[in-house]
């Protein structure tokens, strides 16, 4: 089924796109913003908004329709395969499988100072009436915080002997956070660390297929809690000592 964004009618193919100009707010810059629109393949873009935002700089809100449309049926997405446990399957799964607890740690590591994902899924009252993972009986849970370098986390992994790490990014400009993602697995590797741990991404923008591309095992974007994470990784170690 081919579809296109949605207006006022059906498959009117009517978008909004906002941007900034090195312009002054004036008629030429208004006229710049429109002659994007159209090189962007808006056709009759409109300039509805536009505001002085510094010197030299102008900020514009257009509306246009696209012509392009998607065929649905040929999409094809890498999702992770997953069943979420609840808290107390969870833990019935450690307790029947592992005579130890299971040890994650977790991090946003780099120049990362958001805390809020990490702490959702580790710290004891979770998040949204979803308890974190230091609620777990049969987890020890070590969250580290924020702008953890790759060594540290990396020499914690190794000091606990760690099961699972997980990795709170936030996106950056130019991708930095990507960077930051790729330098940690080949740590890992170069520690000759990464074939026994589960390496789990998580953030805003993360998902699975990315996190996949860049060498995790899995990755969890929003909407993902605790038992959805301890429920991968749980399972996981299980195939794994099986």
């Amino acid at each position: 089924m081919k579809i296109k964004p949605y207006g006022d009618t059906l498959n009117d193919g009517k978008v909004q796109v906002s941007f900034t100009l090195p312009m002054p707010l004036s008629a030429k810059a208004i006229q710049a913003a429109k002659l994007l629109a159209q090189e962007m393949n808006l056709i009759d873009p409109s300039v509805v908004h536009s505001e002085d935002v510094g010197e030299n700089f102008s900020s514009f809100i257009l509306y246009g329709s696209l012509k392009a449309s998607v065929e649905t049926n040929a999409i094809k997405v890498v999702e992770i395969q997953k069943t979420s446990h609840s808290k107390k399957d969870i833990e019935k799964m450690i307790e029947a499988h592992f005579d130890r607890d299971i040890v994650f740690v977790g991090a946003s590591t780099g120049t990362d100072a958001h805390t809020v994902g990490i702490d959702a899924i580790m710290n004891m009252k979770g998040f949204d009436g979803h308890y974190g993972l230091e609620r777990y009986q049969g987890i020890y849970a070590i969250n580290m915080g924020s702008q953890v370098s790759n060594e540290d986390f990396v020499q914690m992994a190794r000091d606990q002997k760690a099961d699972v790490l997980l990795v709170s990014q936030t996106v950056t400009q130019k991708d930095i956070h990507l960077k930051n993602l790729v330098e940690l697995v080949e740590l890992l590797e170069v520690e000759d660390l990464r074939k026994d741990v589960i390496l789990v991404a998580g953030g805003a923008r993360i998902t699975h297929e990315l996190a996949k591309e860049l060498g995790y095992d899995a990755g969890f974007g929003p909407g993902s809690y605790a038992e959805d994470v301890a429920s991968f990784a749980v399972g996981e170690l299980i195939k794994r000592k099986g």
